[in-house]
């Protein structure tokens, strides 16, 4: 069943949105070679928690982190762990909060010091194609209209598109109707309408588009071990252009700081 948000509803939403990608800005400040990914994954929970939040992720179906680590060939939902980071890595960080009964979700792949070329475009490519589908997350438009866009320019671009991992609706539940695949045809699938808040979370690849599921059936990386990487926004539908809930802006401010 797909939620049409009331305006008290939106207003939640925004807040839980907004501890969410504050979050991300807190680890972006951590992200270097030598610091664990248990260690981000630390610092991402003691925030949200001193901030009155609830680490939504944090033993969901049994999932043992806050923060959803994904080193190169992790696809999602990767565990944090004493894995220290390399420079030339890359790590997505895709991170949920629940504030006051409500969800903020967003990712994003970083470049861990000096990476390859290659790799660099992946990130450049996957973060282009997550405001590619949001341009498409119009009223009256169809959920095929995003998965295509997406599809459309990642592939003109070299890049493969996983298909069984996808975005969501998003709202009191982590997980809402309708699922937001990164592929697919125009014109097809639940039509947007305002109110509606949803996830575009493009997963892509720089080989193959097939992925492995480890037996422990939640990390997910790519068959061919090549990397992947992973942006993502929360984002309403209104009557005019879609709302962007989330920021990376924090993000980036943490990033140039690092800089100086």
């Amino acid at each position: 069943m797909i939620f049409i948000k009331t305006e008290e509803e939106i207003e939640l939403l925004k807040k839980a949105c907004d501890l969410c990608s504050r979050t991300l800005g807190e680890v972006a400040s951590w992200v270097r070679p030598g610091v664990t990914t248990q260690k981000l994954d630390t610092v991402a929970r003691e925030f949200i928690l001193d901030n009155g939040g609830h680490p939504a992720c944090l033993g969901y179906h049994g999932f043992p982190g806050t923060l959803c680590i994904e080193v190169n060939e992790m696809v999602v939902h990767g565990f944090p762990s004493n894995y220290a980071l390399r420079e030339g890595d890359i790590v997505g960080t895709d991170c949920v909060v629940e504030l006051n009964g409500f969800h903020g979700d967003s990712c994003y792949t970083f470049a861990v010091g000096e990476i390859d070329e290659k790799w660099q475009k992946l990130l450049d490519i996957t973060r282009q194609s997550l405001y590619v589908g949001i341009e498409k997350a119009l009223s009256g438009n169809r959920i095929g209209d995003i998965g295509n866009a997406v599809q459309t320019f990642c592939e003109k671009n070299g890049m493969s598109v996983v298909r069984e991992m996808c975005g969501h609706g998003i709202g009191r539940s982590m997980h809402e109707d309708p699922e937001v695949p990164n592929y697919g045809r125009r014109g097809i699938g639940p039509k947007l309408k305002p109110g509606m808040a949803i996830c575009i979370e493009p997963m892509i690849n720089l080989g193959s588009k097939n992925i492995v599921i480890e037996n422990d059936g939640w990390q997910c990386r790519t068959k061919d071990r090549k990397p992947s990487a992973h942006f993502e926004h929360t984002l309403l539908i209104t009557e005019d252009k879609p709302e962007i809930l989330t920021t990376f802006s924090y993000i980036e401010e943490a990033l140039e700081k690092s800089k100086a």
